[in-house]
Protein backbone atom coordinates (compact mmCIF):
# COMPACT_ATOMS: atom_id res chain seq x y z
CA UNK A 1 0.00 0.00 0.00
CA UNK A 2 1.55 3.27 -1.10
CA UNK A 3 0.84 5.97 1.47
CA UNK A 4 0.97 9.76 1.53
CA UNK A 5 1.45 12.11 4.47
CA UNK A 6 2.33 9.41 7.00
CA UNK A 7 5.52 9.91 8.99
CA UNK A 8 7.54 8.48 11.83
CA UNK A 9 7.77 11.43 14.19
CA UNK A 10 9.53 9.81 17.12
CA UNK A 11 11.27 6.59 18.16
CA UNK A 12 12.12 5.25 21.57
CA UNK A 13 13.51 2.02 23.00
CA UNK A 14 14.22 0.49 26.37
CA UNK A 15 17.06 -2.02 26.27
CA UNK A 16 18.03 -3.51 29.64
CA UNK A 17 21.43 -4.73 30.78
CA UNK A 18 23.20 -7.04 28.34
CA UNK A 19 24.29 -10.48 29.55
CA UNK A 20 27.45 -11.63 27.72
CA UNK A 21 27.04 -15.11 26.27
CA UNK A 22 30.29 -16.18 27.93
CA UNK A 23 28.55 -15.49 31.25
CA UNK A 24 25.51 -17.52 30.17
CA UNK A 25 27.80 -20.44 29.23
CA UNK A 26 29.56 -20.30 32.60
CA UNK A 27 26.15 -20.36 34.30
CA UNK A 28 25.19 -23.49 32.36
CA UNK A 29 22.39 -21.78 30.47
CA UNK A 30 23.73 -22.91 27.10
CA UNK A 31 26.71 -24.85 25.78
CA UNK A 32 29.86 -23.40 24.22
CA UNK A 33 28.78 -25.00 20.95
CA UNK A 34 25.40 -23.27 21.09
CA UNK A 35 27.12 -19.97 21.83
CA UNK A 36 29.42 -20.32 18.84
CA UNK A 37 26.61 -21.41 16.51
CA UNK A 38 24.44 -18.43 17.46
CA UNK A 39 27.02 -15.78 16.61
CA UNK A 40 25.61 -13.66 19.44
CA UNK A 41 27.73 -11.55 21.77
CA UNK A 42 25.12 -10.90 24.46
CA UNK A 43 21.39 -10.89 25.19
CA UNK A 44 19.28 -8.21 26.91
CA UNK A 45 17.83 -9.43 30.23
CA UNK A 46 15.50 -7.37 32.44
CA UNK A 47 15.08 -8.76 35.99
CA UNK A 48 12.84 -6.05 37.46
CA UNK A 49 10.62 -4.15 35.01
CA UNK A 50 7.51 -5.70 33.49
CA UNK A 51 6.83 -5.55 29.77
CA UNK A 52 4.27 -2.69 30.08
CA UNK A 53 6.70 -0.69 32.22
CA UNK A 54 9.41 -1.07 29.59
CA UNK A 55 6.90 0.03 26.94
CA UNK A 56 6.13 3.16 28.97
CA UNK A 57 9.81 4.09 29.19
CA UNK A 58 10.26 3.64 25.44
CA UNK A 59 7.08 5.64 24.73
CA UNK A 60 8.22 8.56 26.88
CA UNK A 61 11.29 8.92 24.67
CA UNK A 62 9.32 8.54 21.43
CA UNK A 63 6.73 11.14 22.48
CA UNK A 64 9.40 13.61 23.58
CA UNK A 65 11.26 13.26 20.27
CA UNK A 66 8.05 13.54 18.24
CA UNK A 67 7.05 17.03 19.34
CA UNK A 68 3.43 15.89 19.75
CA UNK A 69 1.35 16.60 22.83
CA UNK A 70 -1.10 14.17 24.48
CA UNK A 71 -4.15 15.78 22.84
CA UNK A 72 -2.77 15.03 19.35
CA UNK A 73 -3.17 11.26 19.71
CA UNK A 74 -6.02 9.14 18.40
CA UNK A 75 -5.01 5.74 19.80
CA UNK A 76 -2.43 3.54 21.50
CA UNK A 77 -1.59 0.19 19.89
CA UNK A 78 0.55 -2.15 21.99
CA UNK A 79 2.22 -5.27 20.56
CA UNK A 80 3.10 -8.28 22.69
CA UNK A 81 4.04 -11.91 22.12
CA UNK A 82 4.08 -13.19 25.71
CA UNK A 83 2.35 -12.67 29.04
CA UNK A 84 2.05 -9.02 30.08
CA UNK A 85 0.38 -9.23 33.48
CA UNK A 86 -2.80 -10.63 35.07
CA UNK A 87 -5.23 -12.59 32.88
CA UNK A 88 -8.05 -10.38 31.61
CA UNK A 89 -6.10 -7.17 32.25
CA UNK A 90 -5.33 -4.54 29.59
CA UNK A 91 -1.64 -3.61 29.35
CA UNK A 92 -2.52 -1.16 26.56
CA UNK A 93 -4.60 0.97 28.93
CA UNK A 94 -1.86 0.84 31.56
CA UNK A 95 0.54 2.23 28.95
CA UNK A 96 -2.04 4.86 27.93
CA UNK A 97 -2.50 5.94 31.57
CA UNK A 98 1.22 6.33 32.20
CA UNK A 99 2.00 8.16 28.94
CA UNK A 100 -0.79 10.20 27.36
CA UNK A 101 -3.53 9.82 30.01
CA UNK A 102 -6.33 10.70 27.60
CA UNK A 103 -9.73 8.97 27.04
CA UNK A 104 -8.74 7.46 23.69
CA UNK A 105 -8.81 3.87 22.49
CA UNK A 106 -6.01 1.51 23.49
CA UNK A 107 -5.65 -2.00 22.13
CA UNK A 108 -3.26 -4.95 22.18
CA UNK A 109 -2.11 -6.24 18.79
CA UNK A 110 -1.27 -9.95 19.02
CA UNK A 111 0.57 -10.33 15.75
CA UNK A 112 3.74 -11.97 16.97
CA UNK A 113 7.06 -10.44 15.99
CA UNK A 114 5.36 -8.53 13.18
CA UNK A 115 3.19 -6.65 15.67
CA UNK A 116 4.74 -3.21 15.26
CA UNK A 117 4.58 -3.28 11.47
CA UNK A 118 0.96 -4.45 11.63
CA UNK A 119 0.31 -1.60 14.07
CA UNK A 120 2.01 0.83 11.72
CA UNK A 121 -0.35 -0.21 8.93
CA UNK A 122 -3.35 0.16 11.26
CA UNK A 123 -2.12 3.59 12.37
CA UNK A 124 -1.75 4.70 8.75
CA UNK A 125 -5.32 3.59 8.02
CA UNK A 126 -6.54 5.52 11.07
CA UNK A 127 -4.76 8.72 10.09
CA UNK A 128 -5.77 8.48 6.45
CA UNK A 129 -9.42 7.76 7.22
CA UNK A 130 -10.05 10.31 9.95
CA UNK A 131 -8.75 13.89 10.28
CA UNK A 132 -9.71 14.46 13.92
CA UNK A 133 -6.29 13.57 15.39
CA UNK A 134 -2.75 13.78 14.06
CA UNK A 135 -0.86 10.93 15.75
CA UNK A 136 -0.99 7.32 16.92
CA UNK A 137 1.30 5.89 19.60
CA UNK A 138 2.73 2.42 18.94
CA UNK A 139 4.47 0.37 21.62
CA UNK A 140 5.87 -3.14 21.94
CA UNK A 141 7.47 -4.98 24.83
CA UNK A 142 8.08 -8.44 26.23
CA UNK A 143 9.85 -9.76 29.31
CA UNK A 144 10.80 -13.44 29.21
CA UNK A 145 12.43 -13.45 32.64
CA UNK A 146 10.25 -16.27 34.00
CA UNK A 147 10.73 -19.98 34.78
CA UNK A 148 8.18 -20.68 32.04
CA UNK A 149 10.63 -19.54 29.34
CA UNK A 150 14.07 -20.84 28.52
CA UNK A 151 15.20 -17.78 26.59
CA UNK A 152 18.30 -19.60 25.35
CA UNK A 153 16.73 -22.82 24.02
CA UNK A 154 13.03 -22.24 23.33
CA UNK A 155 14.00 -22.13 19.66
CA UNK A 156 17.09 -23.02 17.66
CA UNK A 157 16.55 -19.84 15.59
CA UNK A 158 17.04 -17.26 18.33
CA UNK A 159 17.63 -16.32 21.96
CA UNK A 160 14.77 -14.33 23.46
CA UNK A 161 15.63 -10.83 24.67
CA UNK A 162 13.73 -8.50 26.96
CA UNK A 163 13.02 -4.94 25.85
CA UNK A 164 10.54 -2.33 24.75
CA UNK A 165 10.10 0.05 21.84
CA UNK A 166 7.79 2.80 20.66
CA UNK A 167 6.96 4.77 17.53
CA UNK A 168 4.89 7.93 17.12
CA UNK A 169 3.14 7.83 13.74
CA UNK A 170 2.10 11.28 12.53
CA UNK A 171 0.39 13.03 9.66
CA UNK A 172 2.23 16.32 10.40
CA UNK A 173 5.78 15.24 9.66
CA UNK A 174 8.72 13.54 11.26
CA UNK A 175 12.29 12.32 10.87
CA UNK A 176 11.18 9.70 8.33
CA UNK A 177 8.44 9.49 5.70
CA UNK A 178 6.56 6.23 5.22
CA UNK A 179 6.54 5.49 1.49
CA UNK A 180 4.72 2.15 1.48
CA UNK A 181 3.50 -0.59 3.81
CA UNK A 182 2.82 -4.15 2.74
CA UNK A 183 1.59 -7.34 4.39
CA UNK A 184 0.70 -10.77 3.09
CA UNK A 185 0.16 -14.16 4.64
CA UNK A 186 0.25 -17.80 3.61
CA UNK A 187 -2.16 -19.58 5.98
CA UNK A 188 -1.01 -22.93 4.56
CA UNK A 189 1.97 -22.43 6.89
CA UNK A 190 0.00 -22.12 10.14
CA UNK A 191 0.98 -25.73 11.00
CA UNK A 192 4.57 -24.69 11.63
CA UNK A 193 3.81 -23.43 15.13
CA UNK A 194 1.69 -26.26 16.52
CA UNK A 195 1.72 -30.05 16.92
CA UNK A 196 -1.25 -32.42 16.91
CA UNK A 197 -2.37 -31.36 20.40
CA UNK A 198 -6.11 -30.58 20.53
CA UNK A 199 -7.12 -26.93 20.23
CA UNK A 200 -9.92 -27.32 22.80
CA UNK A 201 -9.53 -26.72 25.64
CA UNK A 202 -6.91 -24.03 24.94
CA UNK A 203 -3.52 -24.66 26.51
CA UNK A 204 -2.91 -22.52 29.55
CA UNK A 205 0.47 -20.75 29.26
CA UNK A 206 1.04 -21.12 33.01
CA UNK A 207 0.89 -24.90 32.68
CA UNK A 208 3.51 -25.44 30.00
CA UNK A 209 6.82 -23.72 29.19
CA UNK A 210 7.19 -21.81 25.95
CA UNK A 211 8.69 -24.27 23.48
CA UNK A 212 8.98 -23.68 19.74
CA UNK A 213 11.65 -26.32 19.19
CA UNK A 214 9.43 -29.30 20.12
CA UNK A 215 6.92 -28.23 17.47
CA UNK A 216 9.64 -27.97 14.82
CA UNK A 217 10.94 -31.44 15.69
CA UNK A 218 7.41 -32.86 15.61
CA UNK A 219 6.99 -31.86 11.97
CA UNK A 220 10.51 -33.05 11.14
CA UNK A 221 9.57 -36.49 12.45
CA UNK A 222 6.28 -36.48 10.54
CA UNK A 223 8.10 -35.52 7.35
CA UNK A 224 10.68 -38.28 7.90
CA UNK A 225 7.83 -40.76 8.34
CA UNK A 226 6.42 -39.77 4.95
CA UNK A 227 3.75 -37.25 5.99
CA UNK A 228 4.23 -34.12 3.88
CA UNK A 229 3.31 -30.88 5.69
CA UNK A 230 0.24 -29.05 4.31
CA UNK A 231 2.24 -26.67 2.13
CA UNK A 232 3.50 -23.14 1.78
CA UNK A 233 6.98 -21.67 1.50
CA UNK A 234 8.09 -18.99 3.94
CA UNK A 235 11.08 -17.80 1.91
CA UNK A 236 8.95 -17.25 -1.18
CA UNK A 237 6.41 -15.33 0.93
CA UNK A 238 9.04 -13.05 2.45
CA UNK A 239 10.68 -12.28 -0.88
CA UNK A 240 7.38 -11.57 -2.63
CA UNK A 241 6.08 -9.19 0.08
CA UNK A 242 9.36 -7.27 0.15
CA UNK A 243 9.46 -6.97 -3.64
CA UNK A 244 5.84 -5.79 -3.87
CA UNK A 245 6.21 -3.20 -1.09
CA UNK A 246 9.44 -1.85 -2.53
CA UNK A 247 7.77 -1.52 -5.94
CA UNK A 248 4.88 0.44 -4.38
CA UNK A 249 7.46 2.74 -2.80
CA UNK A 250 9.05 3.29 -6.21
CA UNK A 251 12.34 1.62 -5.32
CA UNK A 252 14.07 -1.77 -5.21
CA UNK A 253 16.21 -3.79 -2.82
CA UNK A 254 19.29 -2.67 -4.77
CA UNK A 255 18.48 0.96 -3.96
CA UNK A 256 17.59 0.47 -0.29
CA UNK A 257 20.31 1.71 2.07
CA UNK A 258 19.66 -0.60 5.03
CA UNK A 259 17.25 -3.31 6.20
CA UNK A 260 15.98 -3.72 9.77
CA UNK A 261 14.77 -7.18 10.74
CA UNK A 262 14.32 -9.71 13.53
CA UNK A 263 17.20 -10.48 15.90
CA UNK A 264 17.72 -14.11 14.94
CA UNK A 265 20.96 -16.13 15.13
CA UNK A 266 23.46 -15.51 12.34
CA UNK A 267 22.77 -18.65 10.28
CA UNK A 268 18.99 -18.19 10.66
CA UNK A 269 19.20 -14.62 9.42
CA UNK A 270 21.30 -15.64 6.45
CA UNK A 271 18.95 -18.44 5.39
CA UNK A 272 15.59 -16.81 6.15
CA UNK A 273 16.21 -13.11 5.47
CA UNK A 274 19.49 -12.09 3.86
CA UNK A 275 19.63 -14.70 1.10
CA UNK A 276 15.93 -14.37 0.07
CA UNK A 277 16.32 -10.57 -0.02
CA UNK A 278 19.63 -10.71 -1.85
CA UNK A 279 21.57 -8.69 0.73
CA UNK A 280 24.46 -9.32 3.08
CA UNK A 281 24.76 -8.75 6.82
CA UNK A 282 26.41 -5.37 6.29
CA UNK A 283 23.15 -3.97 4.90
CA UNK A 284 21.11 -5.45 7.74
CA UNK A 285 21.37 -4.76 11.47
CA UNK A 286 23.25 -7.89 12.53
CA UNK A 287 26.15 -5.92 13.99
CA UNK A 288 23.69 -4.46 16.53
CA UNK A 289 21.15 -7.26 16.98
CA UNK A 290 23.92 -9.76 17.86
CA UNK A 291 24.42 -7.73 21.05
CA UNK A 292 20.72 -7.80 22.03
CA UNK A 293 19.09 -11.02 20.84
CA UNK A 294 15.53 -11.42 19.59
CA UNK A 295 13.38 -8.79 21.34
CA UNK A 296 10.17 -9.94 19.60
CA UNK A 297 8.24 -7.16 17.83
CA UNK A 298 10.71 -4.49 18.99
CA UNK A 299 13.56 -5.72 16.79
CA UNK A 300 12.72 -3.61 13.73
CA UNK A 301 12.48 -0.40 15.78
CA UNK A 302 15.58 -1.16 17.85
CA UNK A 303 17.46 -1.57 14.58
CA UNK A 304 16.05 1.61 13.04
CA UNK A 305 16.81 3.71 16.11
CA UNK A 306 20.38 2.41 16.18
CA UNK A 307 20.92 3.28 12.51
CA UNK A 308 19.37 6.73 12.96
CA UNK A 309 21.30 7.67 16.12
CA UNK A 310 24.68 6.39 14.93
CA UNK A 311 24.58 7.81 11.41
CA UNK A 312 24.03 4.44 9.80
CA UNK A 313 21.35 6.21 7.78
CA UNK A 314 21.24 9.89 6.83
CA UNK A 315 18.74 12.17 5.07
CA UNK A 316 17.79 10.80 1.68
CA UNK A 317 18.46 7.18 2.62
CA UNK A 318 15.71 4.55 2.46
CA UNK A 319 15.18 1.71 4.92
CA UNK A 320 13.23 -1.51 4.51
CA UNK A 321 11.69 -2.67 7.79
CA UNK A 322 10.63 -6.31 7.64
CA UNK A 323 9.01 -8.57 10.20
CA UNK A 324 7.32 -11.94 10.38
CA UNK A 325 4.80 -13.73 12.55
CA UNK A 326 3.40 -17.25 12.94
CA UNK A 327 0.64 -17.90 10.51
CA UNK A 328 2.79 -17.26 8.48
CA UNK A 329 2.65 -13.56 7.70
CA UNK A 330 5.23 -11.02 6.55
CA UNK A 331 5.05 -7.26 7.00
CA UNK A 332 7.19 -4.58 5.37
CA UNK A 333 7.51 -0.83 5.50
CA UNK A 334 9.71 1.36 3.34
CA UNK A 335 10.70 4.66 4.94
CA UNK A 336 12.79 7.57 3.73
CA UNK A 337 14.99 9.35 6.26
CA UNK A 338 14.29 13.10 6.24
CA UNK A 339 16.57 14.36 9.02
CA UNK A 340 18.97 13.17 11.66
CA UNK A 341 18.66 13.03 15.46
CA UNK A 342 20.33 16.43 15.89
CA UNK A 343 17.13 18.01 14.53
CA UNK A 344 14.77 16.03 16.77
Amino acid sequence: MKVENVYLAGLGTYIPELMPLEQAVKAGLLSPEEHEASGLESVAVEPALSAPEMAVRAAETAIRRSGHGPDDFAAVLHSATYLQGPDGWSPAHYILLHTLDRPITAAVVRQGCNGLLTSLEMAAHRLIASPDKDAVLLTAADNYNTPLVDRWRSSALFALADGGSSVVVSRRGGFAKVLAIGTASDPRLEWRHRTDDPLLPPQEPEAKPLDFETRVKYWQRRWADGTTPPGGNFIDLLASVAEATLAEAGTSIAEVTRVTHVGFHQDSLNALYYEPLGIDAARGTWEHSRRIGHASASDVVIGLEHLWLTGGVTPGDTVLMIGTTPGMEVGCAVVEILHGPEDA
